[in-house]
């Protein structure tokens, strides 16, 4: 799931509800830089996280 994720899509981290959605900024190699609302910019390696993308964020980030 996480090779089809693209700068812009709107995804929440599955262990780390408290960091609200995110943003993806960049997904090269496996790397995800995504900027989260409560967290901030956070690069996720995509081998061993597997990010849920969010379809109806119904909120802002």
């Amino acid at each position: 799931m996480n090779a089809l994720l693209e700068p812009g899509m709107v995804v929440r981290h599955p262990d780390q509800p408290d960091w609200g959605l995110g943003q993806v900024q960049s997904n090269i190699g496996g790397r995800i830089t995504v900027n989260f609302e409560h967290r901030g910019k956070v690069v996720i390696d995509g081998r061993w996280i597997g990010l849920v993308q969010v379809f109806d964020s119904s909120g802002r980030i």
